[in-house]
């Protein structure tokens, strides 16, 4: 089946995901070897005055900014400026956590890995407090988190403080436990800041994007000048039962966690950015870090789960035989995005959508599989089943819930004899597949999610979407 084949398959998939889900805009862009071999645009970048989207229309990218400071951090280790294994404290001598000794051993490592021992903690709000205030669509969420928002974090300092009073069980010795943290990769701009003695911003511009010609790349959208062709922002709100695609136009901004996720590109740029990944650290001829940086950056440094890991700002998962597949995905309000690289393949990707809660993992396992001409619903992974005890199951139920605000409820089905996860209202059947194990499929794709027990055997957390969530109560089955 040639290209043209290929092509028409997955476009007729991404329509139907795009329709059911009314995203407004999104742009796909695949190259081969550096050359741009694939590009395709749904809808608006502006629903309302339908303006087209193309490859220079700049998007938000979300968390796909947490491998660009990883990227300035391997620059600085290798200027000799700082080592990843120095302790993070020798940099910020203000950081805290509830264990002084754990403080100590904390390293930019454990940052850029996510294993620093933190669970989900309620500073993203706060720390983007500022913007939120100004925009209509976030009254919910601000009201939801009343309780933390007494006042703004506006710095890297006030972030510090704000972790430092906070009181939260550490999940965790440094190394031992992965789970997401939006902290550790704010506090990486800080790192940055101090040892150059100039802003992230202005470090990441200076040192990434300058250097690749990545001059549709900005952490503000007003440096763009009249030039303008900037994705407009919708949110999906379920109003009297609903779903309605709301235009949100203000970009939701927070000053001490903008290397965590707030840069903004075009499409064209991220497969500039990419190439990084496939070459070794090349990119528009220049090198931008070594190869070994770019080897570290990765190796599998982390488990996630049963399938995925985690280097320096990028997740690493096995994709059919030989395959490598390096992504990192982001969203906020108006933003779902995904990159790719398949080193093995010289293939490097990047779906870019102005809506959040966009279907951005169907769209891309959708664009793998076509561009590899395997049927469109296959899996990343298939799991045997694992027998697990009627004791093992019993045990897993609870209440799970992050002090980003996710809360999730696990419950056992006497008649099934399995337990179900409870997913915004939708229940959704777990199948064991090793020990504190499991997967669930919604929309034809499968998660792996799994229990975490503490050393006398009790289900303390739960895995779900890489972060950890503490369990809150017991529920009764």
């Amino acid at each position: 089946m040639g290209k043209q084949g290929w092509a028409v398959l997955f476009e007729a998939y991404a329509q139907k995901l795009i329709d059911e889900f009314r995203v407004p805009g999104a742009m796909v862009a695949v190259a081969k070897n550096g050359e741009l071999f694939y590009e395709k645009a749904f809808g608006y970048r502006d629903r309302e005055e339908q303006w087209p989207v193309n490859l220079d229309t700049v998007f938000g990218i979300g968390s796909i900014t947490k491998s660009f400071s990883c990227v300035a951090i391997m620059q600085l280790q290798e200027q000799g400026k700082l080592s990843v294994h120095d302790p993070v404290v020798t940099y910020l001598p203000e950081f805290r956590t509830p264990d002084e000794e754990q403080t100590k051993a904390i390293t930019i490592h454990h940052f850029m890995t996510h294993t620093l021992g933190f669970p989900p903690l309620p500073s993203l709000i706060p720390a983007m407090q500022r913007s939120l205030e100004a925009d209509p669509t976030a009254a919910d969420l601000l009201k939801a988190f009343e309780a933390q928002c007494q006042k703004p974090i506006d710095t890297f300092e006030e972030l510090m403080a704000y972790i430092g009073d906070l009181s939260f069980e550490l999940i965790g010795k440094p190394g031992e436990q992965f789970s997401y943290s939006n902290d550790a990769f704010g506090l990486l701009g800080a790192i940055v800041e101090r040892v150059t003695g100039k802003s992230y911003e202005a470090y990441v511009k200076d040192h990434i994007l300058q250097p690749l010609g990545m001059d549709r790349s900005v952490f503000h959208v007003e440096e763009l000048g009249a030039v303008d062709n900037c994705a407009m922002l919708y949110t999906p709100k379920v109003q009297e039962g609903v779903r309605e695609v709301l235009r949100a136009p203000l970009w939701w901004d927070s000053p001490s966690m903008r290397a965590a996720g707030f840069l903004k590109a075009s499409a064209r740029d991220m497969l500039q950015y990419a190439e990084l990944f496939r070459t070794g650290g090349l990119g528009k001829g220049t090198r931008i870090i070594s190869e070994e940086s770019t080897a570290q950056m990765v190796t599998p440094h982390a488990k996630i789960d049963p399938l995925r890991s985690y280097g320096y700002g990028l997740g690493i998962l096995p994709f059919s035989e030989g395959r490598t597949l390096v992504q990192h995905t982001g969203g906020l309000k108006g933003i779902t995005a995904q990159m790719f690289i398949i080193p093995e393949e010289g293939i490097t990707g990047i779906l870019l959508t102005n809506m959040d809660d966009a279907p951005i993992t169907d769209l891309t396992l959708g664009l793998l599989n076509s561009v590899f001409e395997r049927p469109i619903d296959t899996q990343y992974a298939t799991f045997a089943n694992y027998e697990a005890s009627l004791a093992e199951l019993q045990t897993c139920t609870g209440t799970f819930k992050s002090g980003e605000g996710d809360e999730v409820k696990v419950r056992f089905d006497e008649n099934e004899g399995k337990l179900v996860l409870i997913l915004d209202k939708t229940e959704l059947p777990l199948r064991p597949i090793e020990k504190d194990a499991f997967v669930f499929t919604r929309r034809g794709i499968d998660t792996v999610v799994h229990f975490v027990r503490n050393t006398e055997g009790e289900v303390k957390r739960f895995a779900l979407f890489s972060r950890q969530l503490p369990k809150v109560e017991v529920v009764n089955a």
